[in-house]
């Protein structure tokens, strides 16, 4: 187990761009997939920035459920990545907003006091670590 906690923390260091995955709010529920800039813990818990009214935000508070795919970010790198299943939710503490605040999210929103800033938290419960040979699981004791 600990060989493959440090692949995935290694992934994650190296790698911010994810691709997630939510559930619209429709009568027949369906995927919704598009890009977030993702920044960890060493316990593999995830974060990133978005606008308080976003779809993904309503999506997120009816369905805490989510997937990304981490460690690919460019056709090159086509080898090692990340699968991982955990729950979301919003994030609008200022203490909060002010300490997971990333320079790079100041292209969006005027800094941690922006009114339409919020964090999405991600508890991951499950996570493959994917090779071309199959894959390695890493699973929280706890769901």
């Amino acid at each position: 187990m600990a060989a493959v906690k440090e692949k995935i923390s290694k992934v994650l260091k190296n790698h911010h761009f994810a691709v997630l995955a939510t559930v619209t709010t429709d009568k027949k529920p369906k995927p919704w997939v598009r890009y977030v800039f993702v920044n960890s813990d060493k316990d593999f818990n995830l974060w990133f920035a978005s606008f308080k009214d976003s779809r993904k935000v309503i999506q997120i508070k009816k369905n805490p459920e989510v997937h990304l795919t981490l460690g690919v970010d460019s056709s090159d790198e086509m080898g090692n990545y990340l699968q991982i299943q955990g729950k979301a939710k919003l994030i609008t503490d200022k203490k909060t907003l002010k300490s997971k605040w990333h320079k790079d999210w100041a292209n969006y929103f005027k800094g941690p006091e922006d009114p339409n800033y919020s964090i999405i938290s991600v508890k991951p419960y499950r996570i493959e670590f994917v090779t071309m040979k199959g894959a390695e699981v890493w699973e929280a004791k706890k769901v």
